[in-house]
């Protein structure tokens, strides 16, 4: 499997992605190739080309009706991603909360890292475990 990092490189891909996620946001279940094609104003052999790509990485998942092609999100291999950026998000939330705690007692400032890293841990679990949940 090709690396998700050289996968999303490409900005047609994370278009093509962000289209996905959005039609499925709104409820729609798969998006075929020509709605692709029309909504980012692409060639159907490049469309095609990046949709083959997302597939080997298992960002996509196709169903087939006819000759009809249907394609959906299949997001959990951006858990990788996820989970390499979330230290570095936590070290900007770090650098915040030293310029904020500066103008807190040592005990508030202390109570308020304590709750806002419990926090933003329990948000990315369970971030993480709805997207493992069968229909999501």
């Amino acid at each position: 499997m090709a690396d998700i990092f050289d996968v999303i490189a490409d900005g047609t891909r994370r278009d093509i992605l962000r289209l996905l996620l959005d039609r499925s946001s709104a409820g729609q279940n798969g998006t075929s190739v020509s709605q692709i094609v029309h909504e980012l104003g692409v060639s159907q052999p490049t469309v095609s080309k990046h949709l083959k790509v997302l597939r080997e990485a298992e960002l996509v998942s196709v169903r087939e009706e006819g000759q009809h092609r249907y394609y959906s999100l299949s997001p959990e291999p951006l858990d990788e991603i996820d989970d390499w950026i979330v230290p570095f998000l936590a070290a900007d939330e770090d650098v915040a909360a030293l310029t904020t705690a500066s103008s807190l007692p040592d005990s508030a400032a202390h109570a308020a890292d304590v709750v806002g890293r419990a926090a933003a841990s329990a948000k990315h679990a369970l971030e993480n475990a709805l997207r493992k949940l069968p229909g999501r």
